[in-house]
């Protein structure tokens, strides 16, 4: 593993994004400044934190050219003015395809610069009596994983339902840490959220880091919230339940190296 240069504070920004751009480009200015103010030098947004529309189309009609449009913009300069990494929870930008977009990660580095972009692989659907999802309407899956490289070592790109697939964590190699963006159903969030993050941290012997969407939303739509960051040991650091807010810690490779050499699983891998 690349264990980079000593511990990094990371923050995970919960909100309750709404069908206004501006609003919530709003919210999340004010969440990261509240983040730096309390020593993050990374945050991450949630998914979809630039837009939760009436209806799942309109994130079709903001989606944005690659490298181009305000959300971009507001990312980019936000990271520079702070002098934080900023993960972009995700944003939609446009594909071929004038219905359906991709639902995309964007990571930026403090002078503002974007290094990173990775657009969410599996795509949620889901259906009861009273809920149906079916993310394939309206976004194009991705095809690859990404990984970056930060103070703290390599860090792991993922979205959302991307969680409940592990094969997806293990092709991202060795990770100091793994973000996942999340807007989780209330549903699907009570029954599974938790568990699901404290075992990738704990098959993976690295730091998890979740900011999700945590309330109730002027579509009516519900979602869980507990944006969370846990250690290697799957142990909580920091937890919001609902509502907008900041969850912050350290990522510290000692701790990965002092799990990986008492437990060393992580080396014991034979597929």
């Amino acid at each position: 593993m690349n264990e980079g240069n000593g511990p990094m504070r990371v923050a995970a920004l919960q909100m309750v994004s709404t069908p206004e751009v501006a609003e919530n480009l709003e919210q999340a200015g004010s969440l990261l400044a509240d983040a730096k103010r309390k020593g993050a030098e990374l945050a991450l947004l949630p998914e979809y934190f630039c837009i939760l529309g009436q209806r799942d189309r309109d994130k079709v009609a903001v989606a944005e050219a690659d490298g181009a449009g305000p959300i971009q913009d507001f990312l980019s300069s936000r990271a520079r003015e702070l002098g934080i990494w900023i993960i972009g929870g995700t944003l939609p930008l446009r594909t071929d395809d004038p219905a359906r977009v991709y639902n995309s990660s964007l990571v930026f580095d403090p002078a503002g610069r974007r290094i990173a972009r990775y657009d969410k692989v599996h795509l949620f659907r889901f259906e009861t009596a009273t809920e149906r999802y079916d993310e394939s309407r309206t976004l194009i899956a991705g095809g690859r994983t990404v990984t970056f490289d930060a103070p703290c070592g390599r860090i792991g790109l993922s979205v959302c339902y991307d969680l409940r697939f592990p094969e997806l964590y293990r092709a991202l190699g060795d990770c100091a840490l793994i973000v996942v963006p999340s807007a989780f159903t209330a549903t699907t969030g009570a029954a599974h959220w938790e568990i699901l993050l404290r075992a990738r941290a704990i098959e993976n012997q690295c730091y998890v880091l979740a900011a999700a969407q945590g309330g109730t939303h002027r579509n009516g739509r519900s979602t869980y919230g507990d944006s969370i960051l846990i250690d290697p040991w799957g142990r909580v650091i920091d937890r919001l339940a609902t509502g907008p807010g900041v969850v912050i810690g350290d990522v510290d490779p000692a701790v990965i190296a002092e799990v990986r050499a008492g437990l060393p699983a992580h080396s014991h891998r034979r597929f």
